[in-house]
């Protein structure tokens, strides 16, 4: 089944992601940044909304949630069950390999811990889609705010393990800061200065960088390539645990 799917821009670098089932008129808002920029992007291509699927607690993920209800009382909000009390307006927790459909489109849910305690992301198998919150950018990843690092370096690892074609859409566009600090720790990789460069015409003409696929971030992402040989060499962790380099990559990008 093909999914229809509508990405822009929310705040000032939230996306807001629509997921369409147009045999059953069914769409899902992929978290709820700004409650304006969704019922406009739903007006223009009238679709109802049906489903709210938040993948974290954060405010800038979840603040539009009541003004979407107020125009779409019966939409469906979908969370992570360890986040619900901070949520707070779900009608149903989720954990890891619960089904949550959108019309005829299923999503399996991803327990994915590490930005937040009880992050999740939605994976649509059929459709080969990925929505991964604020877990895996592209180019990157999200900040350790409330687990350890190896914490976040397993939750990675589940989604790199995921087939190479599948489309990733993340919270936001932070893919050109992303590519800078890539190429300082990752000089000698030609996919990713490659990479680089057309991530940087994008911008240049105002276009968004996803999706991208789990194949290219194997790639090209240095936070999921922290057992790489030139990787480890480049910041002195030659033979160190892949997780302790991980930890080292987060913190260099947290100083950067």
């Amino acid at each position: 089944m093909a999914a229809h799917i509508h990405q822009f821009l929310c705040l000032s670098d939230n996306f807001g992601v629509l997921v369409h089932d147009p045999h059953r008129r069914a769409t899902a808002a992929i978290d709820a940044p700004e409650a304006a920029p969704i019922l406009a992007a739903l007006a223009a291509r009238d679709w109802e909304l049906t489903d709210i699927l938040v993948t974290h607690h954060h405010h800038d993920h979840v603040q539009g949630i009541a003004g979407l209800r107020e125009r779409f009382p019966q939409a469906c909000v979908v969370g992570p069950s360890k986040e619900a009390e901070r949520i707070g307006r779900l009608d149903r927790a989720v954990g890891e390999d619960d089904v949550v459909e959108v019309g005829a489109l299923a999503a399996t849910v991803i327990e994915v811990p590490g930005h937040t305690s009880g992050h999740v992301a939605y994976w649509f198998t059929e459709e080969g889609i990925l929505f991964s919150g604020d877990t895996l950018f592209s180019l990157g990843c999200g900040r350790g705010f409330e687990e350890p690092a190896h914490v976040l370096y397993h939750s990675l690892q589940k989604l790199a393990a995921l087939p190479g074609e599948t489309a990733v859409y993340c919270g936001h566009e932070y893919t050109l800061a992303n590519a800078r600090f890539a190429l300082s720790v990752d000089p000698e990789n030609v996919i990713l200065a490659e990479r680089a460069a057309a991530v940087a015409r994008l911008r240049e003409a105002g276009k968004f960088t996803l999706p991208t696929t789990i194949e290219l971030e194997r790639a090209t992402n240095p936070f999921l390539r922290a057992e790489a040989p030139e990787i480890q060499a480049a910041i002195g962790m030659e033979g160190a645990d892949p997780a302790d380099v991980f930890a080292e990559l987060r913190a260099r990008k947290n100083r950067a």
